[in-house]
């Protein structure tokens, strides 16, 4: 009983309202999405690709940068073979991507 009645009263303290304010006035992000895989790993090179669409989707302003093995996704026989493990193909993502408008640098 004693233990209800102080959850009760921490329910009114107004430091536990603030997080219900911060959730609806949500600052867009910036992000940069770095990657250095390639089609050794195709799981792992799909990854900027899908996570960067799904930021980008959130309302988030997403940037997609290659190095190393990842420049060659960017070709269109590359990006056709690559087919991720529980993801769609990479292909499909980078359809989207393009769609979406998000800068790749490479």
């Amino acid at each position: 009983m004693a233990r209800r009645m102080f959850l009760a009263g921490l329910a009114g303290l107004p430091f536990l309202a603030l997080g219900t304010k911060a959730q609806e006035s949500k600052k867009p992000l910036k992000i940069m999405m770095k990657s250095a895989w390639g089609p050794d790993d195709p799981t792992r090179a799909a990854f900027p690709f899908a996570h960067g669409l799904v930021l980008a989707e959130a309302g988030h302003e997403v940037q997609i940068f290659l190095l190393a093995e990842a420049t060659s996704l960017l070709r269109k026989s590359m990006a056709n073979a690559i087919l991720p493990v529980g993801w769609p193909p990479l292909s499909e993502t980078l359809e989207k991507v393009v769609a979406k408008h998000i800068p790749i640098f490479a």
